[in-house]
């Protein structure tokens, strides 16, 4: 049992064109900045664009640490993957209850709103104080601090990946709260008047057409995953450090020579990111909704 969704108007070319003009001046605006800032850093990268001294052209600042890009780029990679792959989960589970109209989808809605405006470094600080083995949770299940597990800066980024769900399971929810609402509501009661099921309602009508929408926010949220700082550096290990954390790390160095240095780094962020923005369109041009 499939439900193929109905293809949308397709605009006239007078009213895409009339859209076009709107955006324009958000793109141009976005443009320069993007552009700019990440041009700026590729150069100063290449040794194009020394603090001091003269040009030295090369990829010297991409091997002056191989080992510990290697490991911030696996180190990177796992947090944002673990984390994003709760989020989507536990968002649309939480999306769904939402729009059953009960008083608990209510509840989960009023929270998911609060958990949003929360700022990610108060929830770092807050997963801090509650997962910490001197914290609220261990104190509450009267749990000694040696015998809790090291999930502050322990080996397993577990404080990390935690408050990166949390928050990010929050937005995902939103997102897919409201394709829930506008254009699944109709589909998924026809499907259930033709006496299809929970589970063939979820896996034909709700999965399908709420795709889209869930790999557009697991993609925000892995991105933003992998370029944060804050929350890594509160709640994360010394060493070694995510791609980010390093990347700070080398920039505030006594010497200036580490500033091409922290520019690799972060062009290595911003080139992961990138192939992460080209495989979700690819992704998306493949699901039934978005074609």
């Amino acid at each position: 049992m499939s439900f193929a969704p109905v293809a949308p108007r397709a605009g006239t070319r007078a009213e895409r064109r009339r859209g076009a003009l709107l955006v324009l001046p958000a793109v141009v605006v976005t443009a320069i900045v993007v552009v700019g800032g990440l041009g700026a850093t590729v150069v100063q990268a290449l040794g194009l664009l020394p603090i001091a001294g003269p040009a030295r052209p090369g990829f010297d600042a991409f091997t002056a640490h191989p080992d510990d890009l290697a490991a911030a780029v696996g180190v990177s990679l796992g947090i944002a993957t673990a984390s994003t792959v709760i989020a989507v989960a536990v968002g649309t589970a939480a999306a769904i209850v939402i729009v059953s109209g009960r008083l608990g989808g209510r509840i989960v809605a009023g929270l998911g709103a609060v958990t949003v405006t929360i700022p990610h470094l108060i929830g770092a600080a807050t997963v801090g104080l509650l997962l910490a083995d001197a914290g609220v949770l261990p104190r509450l299940l009267g749990i000694a601090p040696d015998a809790w597990p090291a999930f502050v800066g322990g080996p397993w980024w577990t404080a990390v990946v935690a408050e990166f769900a949390w928050k990010e399971s929050a937005f995902v929810a939103l997102v897919v709260t409201g394709t829930l609402a506008t254009r699944v509501a109709a589909y998924d009661e026809s499907a259930a008047l033709l006496g299809a099921g929970r589970w063939q309602r979820f896996r034909h009508v709700l999965l399908p057409l709420t795709l889209p929408s869930i790999i557009i926010a697991g993609a925000i949220g892995f991105v933003y995953a992998l370029g944060s700082y804050e929350v890594a550096w509160l709640l994360g290990r010394t060493y070694p450090e995510p791609l980010p954390v390093l990347a700070v790390r080398l920039f505030q160095g006594v010497s200036l020579d580490s500033r091409p240095e922290a520019a690799a780094v972060a062009v290595v962020t911003s080139a992961i990111a990138l192939a992460v923005v080209a495989t979700t369109f690819g992704a998306l041009r493949r699901t039934a909704a978005w074609r």
